[in-house]
């Protein structure tokens, strides 16, 4: 089987590597580099307690985290999946979660549903992060996820893109921007590109992320897209003492090696324009690093030494849109917020879907079809 994969982000470098696992002719075409997109501008915090609007949505993200501990653990030398745990303040609200406060208690559906979670305590978060100004922890308190970590997803993405190139044959093109679906008789049979290239192939995957509609060049092929603005701030290198990650109602933090921290807040997101200059002087990223000094006094003197933006690529109702295009035989599509959660699970689900025919029960909810 011939298979063309657009876009080499967590998800479709995925879909690619396990595809070409199984001996099919498979083609990974990506525009940029391979995880340049939207997958080098995230938090990256790979996780199924903030999934909790159903618990459809809950497995299927609990299913990705399981995945990436499994491709961590199968290919020697990873060395992009750190789990040393998160904290999450419980009064910190949280992201496409469902969770209301008031609403349930977040900690008991978790542990219910076997998720690995924990209430702490001021004085255990001073033990796990002791540079953390206690008078900016809530008396609700935390839950402490003590399996839960977060991705480097470019260099994962670019580690398993060689893996697949070294040992099972797979074919990379990059820089090449995908004009359009081929299509004959209500079936994708390739792919042209800008420069007027054609690749054709037996079934098209399309993992192209918020870029997904430009990449099909017919809106009756696209989907109903609603994205988002997010903004990243990444500090100067410190001796700081961070391990964790942090999700608090100033700032959500965490290490990003070689003493840099990472920042982030969802609602300094909802104010960030979507044509906004990624430099360190933005106001929002100075206003992240102003409140992660209130978190963390001892870090005062440190400076912003980068920003990137993303928007991020979200279906109309929220939830993720994985699945055939009801539209044209042969076309795959994968959109979600999720990307860096279920990317190694997709790689794994999107294999079994097109090239063994199996259906996969945890998709069965969030097909594209539904938009339809």
């Amino acid at each position: 089987m011939k298979v063309i994969v657009i876009g080499a982000g967590v998800i479709g470098a995925s879909i690619a590597f396990r595809m070409a696992e199984t001996g099919a002719e498979v083609t990974l075409v990506e525009a940029l580099r391979v995880g340049s997109g939207t997958s080098s501008t995230s938090y990256a915090w790979v996780n199924a307690c903030e999934k909790l609007t159903s618990r459809s949505y809950f497995d299927l993200n609990y299913a990705g985290v399981k995945a990436h501990r499994r491709i961590a653990g199968e290919i020697e030398g990873a060395n992009w999946f750190h789990r040393p745990g998160v904290v999450q303040w419980k009064d910190s609200g949280a992201e496409a979660s469902g969770f209301d406060k008031g609403d349930f208690d977040k900690l008991e559906r978790l542990k219910s549903w076997g998720y690995p979670a924990e209430s702490i305590d001021a004085a255990t978060l001073s033990e796990l992060e002791p540079e953390v100004d206690s008078s900016t922890f809530s008396e609700e308190g935390a839950i402490y996820y003590p399996e839960d970590g977060w991705l480097d997803a470019p260099v994962y993405a670019g580690a398993i893109v060689a893996r697949a190139q070294r040992h099972h044959g797979m074919r990379l093109v990059t820089g090449k921007k995908v004009e359009r679906l081929l299509t004959r008789s209500g079936r994708a049979v390739g792919v042209l590109l800008a420069d007027g290239t054609e690749i054709l192939a037996d079934q098209v995957v399309n993992s192209a992320g918020r870029w997904a509609n430009d990449a099909v060049g017919d809106a009756e092929y696209g989907l109903p897209l609603a994205p988002t603005v997010g903004l990243i701030a990444y500090t100067t290198s410190c001796d700081s003492s961070l391990r964790h990650a942090l999700r608090t109602p100033l700032v959500n933090c965490r290490p990003d090696g070689a003493g840099r921290i990472l920042l982030r807040s969802n609602d300094i997101d909802k104010t960030v324009p979507i044509d906004a200059e990624a430099v360190p002087s933005h106001p929002s990223a100075q206003e992240l690093l102003s409140r992660m000094i209130k978190l963390m006094p001892s870090l005062e003197g440190l400076h912003v030494e980068a920003v990137r933006t993303a928007i991020r690529p979200i279906p109309r109702d929220g939830l993720s849109a994985i699945g055939r295009h009801p539209a044209l035989e042969n076309y795959y599509v994968t959109v979600t917020h999720s990307g860096v959660t279920l990317g190694a699970f997709l790689g794994e689900a999107v294999r079994d879907e097109v090239i063994h025919g199996r259906s996969v029960p945890e998709l069965a909810e969030f097909r594209p079809a539904r938009f339809f």
